[in-house]
């Protein structure tokens, strides 16, 4: 399993190794003693998994607020996706920038995304089937957005503002702008 630091160190692209034959291939998806070392050791307490039917469906960005705040283990394990993490944590050197990386039942890969991070992805395939681990459950009192077409994230969605397929929560986020983060930098 090769992990690795993205542009923000926080976040780690994961890619497990695949040994391969005329069968198939088996991996290893999730293993604590290679994120203990890399410096990652945390406590998975949920899955969660979603399917996507249409291309360019949005989901994003969201996070939980504290003392419900996740970390989350993301892999497509059909069709594929691009995934966001964007620094929301107050004082960060890279508050408000964003890490992206293409995730697909082909690359095998996953992104680690720690809590203090606002998480969405949009498909790039039809019947995207994602699934994730986090460290704290859900917990709807805590559950919190930013806008995912906020300009100031300058994120390239693969997907245009019109074409998108979002749920009625995911239009009304506000910009990070206007949001007060209950993360900070350092905590």
């Amino acid at each position: 399993m090769k992990i690795t630091d993205t542009a923000i160190s926080d976040v780690k692209l994961i890619e497990p190794k695949r040994f391969g034959d005329h069968r198939g291939y088996f991996a290893e998806t999730f293993k604590a003693s290679a994120l203990k070392d890399a410096g990652v050791e945390l406590n998975w307490v949920q899955d969660n998994e979603s399917l996507s039917a249409t291309v360019g469906t949005v989901r994003g960005l969201h996070f939980q607020t504290p003392p419900f705040a996740q970390d989350k283990l993301v892999r497509c394990v059909q069709g594929a996706l691009l995934d966001v993490a964007v620094d929301i944590r107050v004082g960060s050197p890279t508050f408000g920038q964003h890490v992206s990386a293409e995730l697909s039942a082909e690359n095998g890969h996953q992104l680690l995304v720690p809590a203090g991070f606002a998480h969405g992805f949009a498909t790039l395939q039809a019947d995207t089937l994602v699934q994730y681990k986090v460290t704290n459950p859900y917990a709807p009192d805590c559950d919190a957005g930013i806008a995912w077409d906020d300009p100031a994230l300058g994120i390239d969605w693969r997907v245009a503002a019109g074409k998108a397929v979002l749920s009625e929560k995911d239009t009304k986020h506000p910009t990070l702008a206007d949001y007060a983060s209950p993360f900070t930098y350092g905590d």
